[in-house]
């Protein structure tokens, strides 16, 4: 379809001939996208461009698990930096609404956006100016800043602490035990994520929709999550090593809160590390909140080194209508 006042052409992209279209802006995943379409991540009609006759202006994309019916997170939302601001920021916002009115349900609020940034992006006005640009035109549709994440890295060779012989590592007995520990943690999490989902639902249902959605979906062995114990076999945490189809990742680490501030973290981190590390990957990958200082200083006396930061931008609800000044 085609819009004023920049004459804009808005519309998903007709397949995989049109990728190269798609990778004229930069981003470091743009290398991802052909093997997300080839594994069911991601379908051509959740790739979106606005043009100006051949000149892309900007484009979005939505990210899902393999055969999902529906997007889950919003990962692409680029501007074409050299155009001037207002027009690259009308012509973010109406490719954003005419996208988000052909691909979510009416009445309800958009996937979650994820963006990764550099870690000092906001100190050097080449990054900051670009990251505000794509989170204003997030806001024009009534998306709110929800989290702010550390994005790390283990790389081989790094040295891990020495086990400190405190605790004893087992497999997970099976989902029921798992279900129990992740409800446990999750009372007094320091984690944005979580404690949004304690708002909506109780403890025991939060913990069933993460594992469901996230953690039973991973493909790596089930033998590499590891149960933490005392000597005499009480349960002090768990950490879930495990591969999500790009990395090596810790997908979960949680101390109970029993067992909180007594430097169990370290093991816990350590042991999954070095369980990943045995697989020779070429890094392990992990996230937590800034504002989640405990773990981050875990991950970091772990020796895992901040990379990058990622914003996340949520809506309350449906996207907020178009002043009347944009109407076409």
């Amino acid at each position: 379809m085609t819009v004023t006042p920049y004459d804009l052409t808005v519309r998903p992209i007709t397949g995989r001939a049109e990728l190269d279209l798609f990778r004229r802006l930069p981003y470091l995943n743009n290398g991802e996208l052909a093997g997300d379409l080839d594994s069911g991540r991601r379908r051509p009609e959740w790739l979106w461009v606005a043009l100006r006759g051949d000149r892309l202006l900007a484009r979005l994309a939505w990210w899902s698990r393999p055969g999902a019916s529906a997007p889950l997170l919003l990962d692409f939302l680029d501007l074409d930096d050299t155009a001037p601001r207002p027009e690259r920021l009308e012509a973010g916002e109406r490719l954003l609404r005419t996208a988000l009115a052909a691909t979510v349900a009416e009445g309800a609020p958009p996937p979650e956006y994820g963006r990764y940034v550099p870690s000092d992006w906001g100190e050097h006005p080449e990054t900051a100016g670009p990251v505000r640009d794509r989170m204003t035109v997030l806001e024009r549709t009534g998306a709110r800043l929800f989290v702010e994440r550390l994005r790390l890295e283990w790389r081989p060779g790094t040295p891990l602490p020495a086990p400190s012989g405190r605790l004893r590592f087992r497999p997970v007995h099976g989902r029921a035990e798992l279900l129990s520990l992740m409800t446990s943690v999750l009372d007094g999490t320091l984690d944005a994520h979580g404690r949004a989902d304690l708002t909506r639902m109780s403890a025991p249902a939060a913990a069933a929709d993460h594992y469901e959605g996230e953690l039973a979906r991973l493909r790596s062995p089930r033998d590499w999550w590891r149960v933490a114990t005392l000597p005499g076999g009480e349960p002090v945490g768990f950490v879930l090593p495990a591969h999500n189809g790009y990395n090596a990742v810790i997908a979960y680490i949680g101390v109970l809160p029993a067992h909180r501030g007594r430097g169990h973290v370290d093991d816990l981190l350590a042991e999954g590390t070095r369980v990943l590390a045995a697989q020779d990957v070429p890094r392990v990958r992990a996230s937590t909140d800034v504002g989640n200082t405990p773990m981050a200083h875990a991950f970091r006396r772990a020796g895992y080194v901040d990379f990058q930061h990622e914003i996340n931008m949520t809506w309350s609800g449906p996207p907020t209508p178009a002043p009347a000044r944009e109407a076409t």
